[in-house]
Formats: structure tokens, sequence, C-alpha cells
């Protein structure tokens, strides 16, 4: 699987450690930077990284700043792209389990390395449950993002 990484300045260090671990689970990775603690604007970052997850070039993005929601917030408001806050590795297997989530979203300063990487080896090794409840579901939150937001083609 290609999985492209994004942070600031506050989830370099740990972005460099679950690289290290998913790049020895096997997958392809893209680090869209940054890649020093130099102060930087998420958006640039994680912006670009998203659209790459919404346009297929990757088929799951990590993304890391100081609490997760940053990075959430701005990959959301593309279309094509389901970002998850983990804080555990339950929510992580939940989100994929129930919403078929294509971005992670961790808080580099409120979760330590190790509980950071079991929820990013659950979340890369969970699948969908394609049971009917959980594609309606999916299906009726797509509606409303393609109700609200605009096809990329159309920017």
């Amino acid at each position: 699987m290609k999985i492209v990484f994004a942070s600031d300045h506050a989830g370099v260090i740990l972005k460099k450690e679950i690289i290290k671990l998913v790049e020895e689970m096997g997958h392809e990775v893209q680090d869209l930077g940054p890649y020093t603690e130099e102060a930087v604007d998420l958006s640039d970052y994680v912006y670009p990284a998203a659209l790459k997850v919404a346009t297929k070039e990757a088929e799951r993005g990590i993304f890391i700043d100081g609490v997760g929601y940053g990075s959430a917030l701005i990959a959301n408001r593309i279309l094509g792209i389901d970002a998850v806050v983990c804080q555990d590795p339950f929510c992580a297997k939940l989100a994929r389990e129930h919403t078929n989530s294509n971005v992670l979203c961790l808080g580099g300063k409120i979760i330590g390395s190790a509980i950071a990487l079991e929820i990013v080896k659950t979340w890369l090794t969970t699948d969908f449950l394609a049971e009917e409840k959980y594609i309606r579901r999916v299906k009726k939150v797509q509606a409303i993002s393609e109700k609200h937001l605009k096809p990329l083609s159309e920017i």
C-alpha cells in the first residue's frame, strides 16, 4: 500500500518513527515534510498530502501535528477524504471497521511513540466491515460530502 505522510514541526519526530514502522511493514512511503522541527504552517504540508489521497496517488495518509485535530480539520475539507483522529488502538480499529477512513491523524504532543505505533499498526491492518449497516452509514456521509464539497475536477 502507498501511504503519504505529512506533519507540522510538532509531529516531525513521531513521524520519523512511524515511517520506519510502516516501511518495515512493507508499505511504500512518501513523506511530504517537513523534515525539521523549525516552525511551519500545518496546511502547507497536510493539504498537498490530502490531495494525493483524494486523487488516489496514495491509498492512505498519516498526518501528525500537535494534537491531530488540525490535520483532520484540513484534510476533511477535501472531497474523498475521511480523516480520523485516534488516540488509542481501539479507536483506530473502529475508525477502519465502521468508517473506512483513509487518513489517520495523530497528536505528537499528546501520545507517546509506543501507543502511536500500536495505533498505526491497528489502523493499517484493520479492514472495513463491509456489512450493510456500515456501507449505508458510509454512503450517507459520502452524500453529505458530495452535496457540500466540490469535486477536485471542478477546482
